[in-house]
Protein backbone atom coordinates (compact mmCIF):
# COMPACT_ATOMS: atom_id res chain seq x y z
CA UNK A 1 0.00 0.00 0.00
CA UNK A 2 1.28 3.08 -1.40
CA UNK A 3 2.31 5.84 1.84
CA UNK A 4 0.77 8.93 2.16
CA UNK A 5 2.54 12.18 3.08
CA UNK A 6 1.27 12.45 6.21
CA UNK A 7 0.85 8.84 6.80
CA UNK A 8 1.31 8.14 10.42
CA UNK A 9 0.47 11.55 11.88
CA UNK A 10 -2.62 13.44 13.59
CA UNK A 11 -3.14 16.61 12.67
CA UNK A 12 -6.52 19.12 14.37
CA UNK A 13 -7.96 21.85 12.33
CA UNK A 14 -10.32 24.04 13.78
CA UNK A 15 -12.66 25.83 11.80
CA UNK A 16 -12.90 23.08 9.68
CA UNK A 17 -16.71 22.45 9.17
CA UNK A 18 -16.34 23.93 6.05
CA UNK A 19 -14.46 26.27 3.57
CA UNK A 20 -10.43 25.95 3.91
CA UNK A 21 -10.52 24.11 7.13
CA UNK A 22 -12.87 21.34 5.18
CA UNK A 23 -10.43 21.41 2.56
CA UNK A 24 -7.31 20.50 4.45
CA UNK A 25 -8.90 17.81 6.28
CA UNK A 26 -9.93 16.31 3.41
CA UNK A 27 -6.67 16.38 1.44
CA UNK A 28 -4.90 15.55 4.91
CA UNK A 29 -7.03 12.56 5.82
CA UNK A 30 -6.25 11.56 1.62
CA UNK A 31 -2.79 11.77 2.18
CA UNK A 32 -2.82 9.35 5.69
CA UNK A 33 -3.74 11.68 8.43
CA UNK A 34 -6.20 10.95 11.08
CA UNK A 35 -7.59 14.75 11.37
CA UNK A 36 -10.00 15.75 14.07
CA UNK A 37 -11.75 18.80 13.09
CA UNK A 38 -13.52 21.34 14.98
CA UNK A 39 -15.65 24.04 14.96
CA UNK A 40 -19.10 25.34 16.05
CA UNK A 41 -21.51 24.58 13.29
CA UNK A 42 -22.68 21.42 14.33
CA UNK A 43 -24.54 19.84 11.62
CA UNK A 44 -21.24 20.94 8.83
CA UNK A 45 -19.09 19.42 10.80
CA UNK A 46 -20.71 16.55 11.40
CA UNK A 47 -21.06 16.31 7.53
CA UNK A 48 -17.81 17.19 6.78
CA UNK A 49 -16.14 14.51 9.00
CA UNK A 50 -18.89 11.99 7.59
CA UNK A 51 -17.72 12.70 3.82
CA UNK A 52 -14.19 12.27 4.66
CA UNK A 53 -14.50 9.34 6.63
CA UNK A 54 -17.64 7.46 6.64
CA UNK A 55 -16.69 4.92 9.34
CA UNK A 56 -14.78 7.55 11.84
CA UNK A 57 -11.62 5.35 11.24
CA UNK A 58 -9.87 8.68 9.75
CA UNK A 59 -11.85 12.18 10.75
CA UNK A 60 -13.69 12.98 13.77
CA UNK A 61 -16.02 15.90 14.49
CA UNK A 62 -15.64 18.03 18.08
CA UNK A 63 -17.73 21.32 18.86
CA UNK A 64 -15.19 23.65 19.98
CA UNK A 65 -15.39 27.13 20.42
CA UNK A 66 -11.54 28.64 20.01
CA UNK A 67 -11.77 31.29 22.77
CA UNK A 68 -12.93 28.75 24.89
CA UNK A 69 -9.52 27.97 27.32
CA UNK A 70 -11.20 24.63 28.69
CA UNK A 71 -13.04 23.56 25.96
CA UNK A 72 -9.12 23.55 23.98
CA UNK A 73 -7.82 21.13 27.28
CA UNK A 74 -10.96 18.61 26.22
CA UNK A 75 -9.92 18.76 22.53
CA UNK A 76 -6.29 18.09 22.38
CA UNK A 77 -6.93 15.38 25.51
CA UNK A 78 -9.89 13.85 23.56
CA UNK A 79 -7.65 13.76 20.31
CA UNK A 80 -4.75 12.14 22.01
CA UNK A 81 -7.44 9.46 23.54
CA UNK A 82 -8.60 8.77 20.19
CA UNK A 83 -5.38 8.69 18.15
CA UNK A 84 -2.68 8.36 20.46
CA UNK A 85 -1.18 11.68 19.81
CA UNK A 86 -1.26 15.18 17.77
CA UNK A 87 1.67 16.11 15.25
CA UNK A 88 -0.18 19.25 13.38
CA UNK A 89 -2.32 21.97 14.30
CA UNK A 90 -3.96 23.68 12.01
CA UNK A 91 -5.58 27.12 13.67
CA UNK A 92 -7.75 27.99 10.48
CA UNK A 93 -10.97 29.09 12.95
CA UNK A 94 -11.70 32.61 11.81
CA UNK A 95 -13.85 35.54 11.25
CA UNK A 96 -14.25 38.20 8.82
CA UNK A 97 -16.34 41.49 9.16
CA UNK A 98 -15.02 45.10 7.69
CA UNK A 99 -15.12 48.10 9.52
CA UNK A 100 -13.17 51.48 9.65
CA UNK A 101 -11.59 53.40 12.55
CA UNK A 102 -14.75 55.64 12.46
CA UNK A 103 -17.44 52.47 12.67
CA UNK A 104 -15.57 49.36 14.11
CA UNK A 105 -17.50 49.09 17.92
CA UNK A 106 -15.36 48.19 20.37
CA UNK A 107 -18.12 45.19 21.18
CA UNK A 108 -16.93 43.82 17.33
CA UNK A 109 -13.36 44.72 17.79
CA UNK A 110 -13.25 42.53 21.02
CA UNK A 111 -15.10 40.04 19.13
CA UNK A 112 -12.45 40.25 16.44
CA UNK A 113 -9.67 39.55 18.48
CA UNK A 114 -11.09 37.36 20.42
CA UNK A 115 -11.50 34.38 17.61
CA UNK A 116 -8.85 35.22 15.20
CA UNK A 117 -6.30 35.68 18.01
CA UNK A 118 -6.63 34.44 21.22
CA UNK A 119 -7.90 31.55 19.58
CA UNK A 120 -4.68 30.70 18.00
CA UNK A 121 -2.90 31.38 21.08
CA UNK A 122 -4.66 29.59 23.04
CA UNK A 123 -4.13 26.74 20.21
CA UNK A 124 -0.79 27.21 19.83
CA UNK A 125 -0.45 26.93 23.71
CA UNK A 126 -2.84 23.66 24.18
CA UNK A 127 -0.70 21.42 21.93
CA UNK A 128 2.34 22.88 22.84
CA UNK A 129 3.29 20.16 25.99
CA UNK A 130 2.27 17.26 24.01
CA UNK A 131 4.33 18.11 21.08
CA UNK A 132 7.28 19.14 23.58
CA UNK A 133 7.27 16.01 25.11
CA UNK A 134 7.30 14.13 21.78
CA UNK A 135 9.84 16.46 20.40
CA UNK A 136 7.74 16.66 17.31
CA UNK A 137 5.01 18.83 16.14
CA UNK A 138 4.15 21.09 13.15
CA UNK A 139 1.65 24.30 14.10
CA UNK A 140 0.25 25.75 11.20
CA UNK A 141 -1.18 29.18 11.65
CA UNK A 142 -3.80 30.77 9.04
CA UNK A 143 -3.38 34.84 8.75
CA UNK A 144 -4.19 36.77 5.51
CA UNK A 145 -2.31 39.24 2.83
CA UNK A 146 -4.08 41.59 5.53
CA UNK A 147 -1.46 40.22 8.22
CA UNK A 148 1.81 42.02 5.88
CA UNK A 149 -0.07 45.26 4.88
CA UNK A 150 -2.54 47.77 5.61
CA UNK A 151 -5.74 46.28 5.39
CA UNK A 152 -8.04 49.86 4.94
CA UNK A 153 -11.80 49.43 5.86
CA UNK A 154 -10.92 45.65 7.96
CA UNK A 155 -9.76 47.44 10.83
CA UNK A 156 -10.24 44.66 13.57
CA UNK A 157 -9.03 41.50 10.74
CA UNK A 158 -6.11 43.49 9.61
CA UNK A 159 -4.95 43.82 14.06
CA UNK A 160 -5.68 40.38 13.96
CA UNK A 161 -4.02 39.05 11.05
CA UNK A 162 -0.46 40.88 12.15
CA UNK A 163 -1.09 39.06 15.59
CA UNK A 164 -0.87 36.13 14.22
CA UNK A 165 1.89 36.96 12.11
CA UNK A 166 3.77 38.19 15.00
CA UNK A 167 2.83 35.12 17.44
CA UNK A 168 3.63 32.17 14.58
CA UNK A 169 7.77 33.69 14.88
CA UNK A 170 8.18 34.32 18.50
CA UNK A 171 7.00 30.44 19.04
CA UNK A 172 8.36 29.05 16.48
CA UNK A 173 11.81 30.55 18.29
CA UNK A 174 10.81 29.30 21.49
CA UNK A 175 9.43 25.71 20.32
CA UNK A 176 12.16 25.22 17.69
CA UNK A 177 14.81 23.72 20.21
CA UNK A 178 12.17 21.49 20.67
CA UNK A 179 11.80 19.90 17.74
CA UNK A 180 8.26 21.98 16.84
CA UNK A 181 7.75 24.10 13.92
CA UNK A 182 5.31 27.21 13.32
CA UNK A 183 4.58 28.82 10.16
CA UNK A 184 1.87 31.12 9.04
CA UNK A 185 -0.19 31.10 5.69
CA UNK A 186 -1.38 34.30 4.22
CA UNK A 187 -4.19 33.53 1.82
CA UNK A 188 -5.32 36.19 -0.36
CA UNK A 189 -8.82 36.33 -1.38
CA UNK A 190 -10.05 32.43 -1.39
CA UNK A 191 -13.55 31.44 -2.88
CA UNK A 192 -15.19 30.95 0.29
CA UNK A 193 -18.65 31.55 2.07
CA UNK A 194 -16.64 34.21 3.64
CA UNK A 195 -16.52 36.00 0.08
CA UNK A 196 -20.19 37.13 1.00
CA UNK A 197 -18.89 40.02 3.41
CA UNK A 198 -17.96 42.00 -0.47
CA UNK A 199 -21.11 41.48 -1.52
CA UNK A 200 -23.16 42.67 1.96
CA UNK A 201 -20.90 46.03 1.25
CA UNK A 202 -22.10 46.45 -2.04
CA UNK A 203 -22.82 45.40 -5.54
CA UNK A 204 -19.38 45.07 -7.52
CA UNK A 205 -17.44 45.07 -4.76
CA UNK A 206 -16.11 41.71 -5.16
CA UNK A 207 -15.05 42.53 -9.19
CA UNK A 208 -13.73 45.56 -7.87
CA UNK A 209 -11.11 43.14 -5.41
CA UNK A 210 -10.59 40.96 -8.05
CA UNK A 211 -9.19 43.44 -10.58
CA UNK A 212 -6.47 44.07 -8.18
CA UNK A 213 -5.29 40.26 -8.32
CA UNK A 214 -2.36 39.99 -10.73
CA UNK A 215 -3.78 35.95 -11.67
CA UNK A 216 -7.21 38.02 -12.35
CA UNK A 217 -8.63 35.14 -9.93
CA UNK A 218 -9.71 34.01 -6.83
CA UNK A 219 -7.97 31.28 -4.83
CA UNK A 220 -10.09 27.50 -4.55
CA UNK A 221 -9.68 26.26 -1.27
CA UNK A 222 -7.49 23.29 -1.95
CA UNK A 223 -4.93 25.70 -2.89
CA UNK A 224 -4.60 26.98 0.10
CA UNK A 225 -4.55 23.38 1.66
CA UNK A 226 -2.14 22.35 -0.79
CA UNK A 227 0.35 24.90 1.12
CA UNK A 228 -1.12 23.46 4.54
CA UNK A 229 -0.19 20.25 3.28
CA UNK A 230 3.87 20.85 2.99
CA UNK A 231 4.02 22.27 6.36
CA UNK A 232 2.39 19.84 7.76
CA UNK A 233 4.49 17.32 5.90
CA UNK A 234 8.25 15.71 7.12
CA UNK A 235 8.97 17.93 3.55
CA UNK A 236 9.28 21.32 5.29
CA UNK A 237 11.22 19.79 8.15
CA UNK A 238 13.95 23.30 8.04
CA UNK A 239 10.78 25.68 7.62
CA UNK A 240 10.07 27.34 11.18
CA UNK A 241 8.84 30.53 11.19
CA UNK A 242 7.96 31.84 7.72
CA UNK A 243 5.29 33.32 5.74
CA UNK A 244 4.12 31.37 3.08
CA UNK A 245 1.96 33.79 0.74
CA UNK A 246 -1.16 32.51 -1.28
CA UNK A 247 -2.39 35.40 -3.00
CA UNK A 248 -2.24 35.14 -6.32
CA UNK A 249 -0.04 37.96 -6.21
CA UNK A 250 -1.41 40.10 -5.03
CA UNK A 251 1.58 41.32 -2.71
CA UNK A 252 4.24 40.97 -4.88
Amino acid sequence: MEQGRLTGKVALITGGARGMGAAEAALFASEGARVVITDVRDEDGKLTAKNISPDGSMCAYMHHDVVDESEWATVVSSTIERFGRVDVLVNNAGIFETGTVLNTSLEMYRRTIDINQVGVFLGMKAVAEHMVKQQSGSIINISSIAGLQGAAGFLAYGASKWAVRGMSRGVAKELAPFGVRVNSIHPGIIDTAMLQTFEDVGTGVREAVRTRIPMGREAQAQEVATMALFLASNESSYCNGGEFVVDGGWTA
